[in-house]
């Protein structure tokens, strides 16, 4: 996979949120106390939401350091602060100096982690889950193209609740205008997203129009009454996560992932590489790792993972634009079509195609 990433780089925050639905993962993964988890890092929102249902570890594997050192980053915010202040550090509510709370979460953090975010004040100042790339990417959507196609006023009244059909009729009459079918398309095509939201080696394997497939997703769910408790969706829109939060944020799991967050390890490198220095595992939190891998990469990943997981392990990731399913594949794995439907259907995270759900026999 290596070669494959050759091209990418590692030197700043790609993502500061987990952008996969941590209610979906974890309904989708049934983790229970004693099971191993190998979790793909990213911004280790999900990681840290596995920890609710007493794993023995989680394992937060991802090649780019700095993805790294925003999860011990986070964890150490676990480890030091009161829910409230934690929102407060991390962004999601108003704080005066999130630098001084950082020097109560730097105690938590190893000398070498605490000199490169000595070295970015800037970053934590100013909420530390705004300062990713993709964050950025949705930011510069909100401020500069919406305002071309919505009002202020317009974007709160789709969050407002409203019946089946009123929502429908609201969507069609007052929000799919004819800028809002141009502008979207053109902002999130291949090109400029690739240059601006994501890296353009995760779109070479993408054979479909890159705007259409978005706006096609997006109409689904904003024609649908869920999206207006959509918080990934009140971010896109508004900029901010306001009147709901992701479930690592929730008070009702802050506490048990503050108890069990030393279950949680980082690991830098690719997953299979994981595997030379950790064993047992037998859930399998994915993210999207197959949307930029070609289908013979694809194949020999995908063989990997599975030959070091636990009979009974299951496997959760997600599709975007690129179909890879480790079920059609794999002998040695059957998709749970059932529930695959079911939690596809409520992924707030809804410009994925799917998410899956495998299990090995």
């Amino acid at each position: 996979m290596s070669d494959q990433l050759k091209e990418v780089q590692h030197d700043y925050i790609r993502y500061a949120n987990c952008w996969e639905d941590a209610d979906v993962l974890l309904e989708g993964l049934q983790i229970q106390s004693g099971d191993k988890v190998l979790s793909i890092g990213s911004a280790g929102d999900n990681s840290f939401s596995l920890l609710v249902n007493d794993p023995e570890s989680v394992v937060a594997v991802d090649i780019n350091p700095i993805q790294l050192n925003l999860i011990e980053l986070k964890k150490g915010a676990f480890l030091s602060l009161d829910h409230d202040q934690f929102l407060q550090f991390l962004g999601f509510k108003h704080s005066d100096n999130r630098v001084k709370t950082y020097q109560q979460v730097k105690e938590h953090l190893t000398d070498e982690i605490k000199l490169f975010w000595d070295n970015r004040l800037d970053q934590i100042e100013p909420g530390i889950i705004y300062q990713g790339k993709f964050e950025k990417y949705f930011m510069l959507f909100n401020s500069k193209i919406l305002p071309l196609i919505h009002t202020k006023k317009r974007i709160s009244e789709l969050f407002k609740s409203k019946d089946k059909q009123a929502h429908e009729d609201y969507y069609k009459n007052s929000w799919n205008n004819w800028r809002w079918r141009i502008l979207i398309k053109i902002f999130f095509s291949k090109r400029v997203m690739g240059k601006v939201g994501r890296d353009p080696a995760f779109l070479k394997e993408v054979k479909v129009s890159v705007g259409d497939f978005i706006f096609g997703e997006a109409e689904k769910h904003l024609k649908s009454v869920e999206c207006q408790q959509n918080y990934y969706l009140e971010f896109i829109l508004t900029g901010k996560f306001q009147t709901h939060l992701p479930h690592y944020a929730r008070q009702e799991n802050y506490e048990k992932i503050k108890s069990n967050v030393n279950r949680l390890t980082v690991f830098k490198g690719l997953a299979e590489d994981a595997f030379e220095a950790y064993s047992g595992f037998n859930k399998f939190n994915l993210s999207n790792i197959f949307e930029y891998m070609t289908p013979e990469l694809f194949q020999s990943v995908a063989e990997n993972l599975v030959e070091n997981g636990k009979s009974g392990s299951r496997y959760v990731y997600w599709n975007l634009m690129v179909p890879r399913r480790m079920g059609d594949i794999i002998s040695q794995l059957e998709n749970d079509k059932a529930l695959t439907q079911q939690l596809t259907e409520k992924d707030k995270c809804f410009f994925y195609a799917n998410v899956n759900v495998d299990v090995k026999k």
